[in-house]
């Protein structure tokens, strides 16, 4: 028999999904479990969303306090969280002023947004942007017209114009698209739609120095590599590389629809203006809530240090892996997002995860993408080998 809540969802959704046959009913932990009770250890985190994992009873609580007070005001008033929880993700992200979206998608439209003005306010005459190859910012339409996947942006041209993309990873080929007319370079410092592609220190250190030497702004999109996931609260911190605009969302609130992107006091003073970008419900009390919440379990827990003490034996692990197993024929990435790629047919290990009680997410490249709540554990990464080597048998 059909479980009613996937027939609810097939039969009035609109069909953008293909959804694996499994009604999720609730989480605890690193663990989900479907309608019919089963099991499901989590590596996927829904897309590097639950950094603190399910049912954290803390933030639960500061939500649920939340929701009794007030959940939604208009961006004319001032509110109690807003302004807390502006300060904490700029104190812990190195930048001086954010905007709060809803989404990731939506924090790299403002970030493209602010990039233009700064350069129309500077009167500059640039406009254009320099992307990177095998990137992703977004579905929607300046999030799309930067991202370096032909089919995404197809079905949908003409797209945003004045995106020019370069290689990856490759200096060389940024300097041949830079121009008179470049205004902004973005790019994740850490690719994971893209094939979990981790920058090299040479490429971040080169793309800073052609911005400083052009006039050109650095734009960061940290929204699934950001938040504790590589090792440092976001990933140009390891790097040393400080980006003019950063972005960031998923885990900042652990599920709640929140994004946001953070910009230097120079970006600020002469991009967004009063009436120049809005969000009716961006930096709402209960989004907020939950980013400030996010933020102290953090610290307090040393979230960020305990992705240092267990990523390298997950590493070690999928190391292993790449020696034991034909079909796996190398490791990429850092930290907590990680990435393996195969030789046999993502689909059908996927097919065979699910069963085994294991949820992964797939990368480009046929990469079987890791991408777990932060609270890991060892124990969590051998139970996860052991499925996946079924899965892979």
């Amino acid at each position: 028999m059909v479980n009613s809540k996937i027939q609810a969802a097939e039969e009035n959704l609109i069909h953008v999904y293909n959804r694996f046959p499994i009604a999720l009913d609730h989480g605890e932990g690193m663990y989900l479990y479907d309608t019919e009770g089963k099991e499901y250890l989590d590596f996927a985190a829904g897309f590097a969303v639950s950094g603190l994992g399910y049912d954290n009873k803390e933030l639960n609580q500061a939500l649920k306090d939340q929701i009794d007070k007030l959940y939604h005001t208009s961006n004319l008033y001032f509110h109690e969280s807003c302004g807390e929880a502006a300060k904490e993700l700029n104190r812990i992200s190195g930048m001086d002023r954010v905007f709060f979206t809803n989404s990731g998608g939506e924090a790299n439209e403002g970030a493209l947004k602010a990039a233009r003005r700064y350069a129309y306010t500077k009167k500059t005459g640039r406009y254009e942007f320099i992307a990177m190859q095998n990137s992703f910012h977004g579905r929607s339409f300046g999030a799309v017209s930067v991202t370096g996947h032909d089919s995404y942006r197809e079905p949908f041209e003409p797209v945003v114009p004045g995106v020019r993309f370069a290689e990856f990873n490759d200096l060389d080929s940024v300097k041949a698209l830079v121009n008179d007319k470049t205004c902004a370079i973005i790019l994740e410092p850490l690719q994971g739609e893209g094939g979990i592609n981790l920058a090299t220190q040479e490429f971040m250190e080169g793309i800073r120095k052609i911005c400083d030497e052009n006039g050109i702004l650095m734009i960061c999109d940290e929204v699934q590599c950001g938040m504790g996931r590589t090792g440092n609260m976001f990933a140009w911190q390891g790097f040393g590389v400080k980006p003019d605009i950063l972005t960031m969302a998923k885990a900042i609130g652990n599920g709640i629809p929140v994004g946001a992107f953070a910009m230097t006091e120079e970006v600020a003073k002469y991009s967004l203006q009063p009436g120049d970008h809005g969000a009716t419900y961006g930096g709402n009390p209960l989004a907020c809530t939950a980013v400030k919440t996010v933020i102290e379990i953090f610290e307090r827990e040393d979230i960020v240090g305990h992705v240092n003490q267990v990523a390298p034996y997950l590493t070690k692990k999928l190391d292993e892996l790449v020696d034991e197993l034909d079909c796996v024929v190398r490791r990429k990435g850092k930290g907590l997002m990680q990435g393996i790629e195969i030789t046999k047919p993502l689909a059908e290990v996927n097919k065979k995860t699910i069963e085994e009680g294991l949820l992964i997410i797939q990368a480009q490249g046929n990469v079987i993408r890791f991408v777990p709540p932060l609270i890991v554990e060892k124990k969590h990464i051998d139970e996860m080998i052991e499925k996946l080597k079924r899965a892979l048998a």
